[in-house]
């Protein structure tokens, strides 16, 4: 068991109901194995489990805990194939009518909210995520467990240089809006936004690199009546893409 439980360079550990359950529903190719903790009673998982035919070992919470030391695994752990990154070409070379809305996400360092934006924009539909290889969180093992599962449904792309991505992004038709607090920033509720649209979205400390700036067509802020706080970025992309989403409905 314990060279079952072993995690490879190549493999990661999914946990969690949802997370290990979308998994088994959209690429189940990608288990190696699961571990039940041995009251662990939840039918539709233990159906797609034995359908997929994968293996599986019932074990003590201790040798569970052992295997993924998580504050809550809820009883399930699934070992899975390291995270695959889409290439950023096949995110923009496409037809017009098929063109995602890209965000790219310029130096998140929390998995909480890298996780939790990769949930987001996968209930959404219609957009896919550019992160940077420096200066960031990758997906890790927390950010898939905050994803719950969202990481099925979108594509990610990982890049060392975002000035170039952008640059490339345009010569493929998008026009790239920036989201900022700033004067010259417009209300992203008035604003007509166009499309096929790349978003980019700054760090929570520092916002947009002044380097990206230069490459923005258009500056939007979401509007504030309250205290001049500012939202937390997961939330700001929460509002950012609902707004995006209307306005491709129309």
């Amino acid at each position: 068991r314990n060279r079952m439980a072993k995690k490879t360079k190549n493999t990661m550990l999914l946990y969690g109901k949802n997370s290990v359950f979308e998994r088994l529903k959209v690429d189940p190719g990608s288990i190696k194995e699961i571990f039940l903790q041995d009251n662990f009673k939840v039918p539709r998982i233990e159906e797609l489990i034995s359908s997929h035919d994968i293996p599986v070992a019932r074990l003590s919470f201790k040798d569970m805990n052992k295997i993924k030391h998580a504050k809550n695994f809820q009883g399930i752990i699934a070992k899975v194939d390291a995270f695959g990154y889409a290439s950023f070409d096949e995110l923009i070379e496409l037809p017009k009518e098929k063109k995602s809305t890209v965000i790219f996400l310029d130096r998140i360092n929390d998995p909480q909210n890298l996780g939790v934006i990769i949930r987001t924009v996968s209930c959404f539909g219609g957009f896919s995520l550019v992160i940077p290889s420096h200066e960031a969180c990758e997906v890790n093992e927390t950010v898939l467990h905050v994803a719950s599962g969202g990481e099925n449904y979108v594509k990610i792309a990982m890049l060392s240089n975002f000035s170039n991505a952008i640059i490339q992004a345009k010569e493929q038709g998008y026009w790239i809006v920036g989201a900022m607090v700033s004067d010259d920033a417009e209300d992203i509720n008035k604003v007509a936004l166009p499309f096929p649209l790349g978003l980019v979205i700054g760090s929570e400390g520092e916002g947009i690199r002044h380097g990206l700036k230069k490459h923005l067509d258009v500056r939007v802020m979401i509007p504030m009546q309250g205290a001049k706080l500012s939202f937390n970025v997961n939330m700001a992309c929460v509002i950012l893409c609902h707004e995006i989403c209307k306005q491709r409905r129309s």
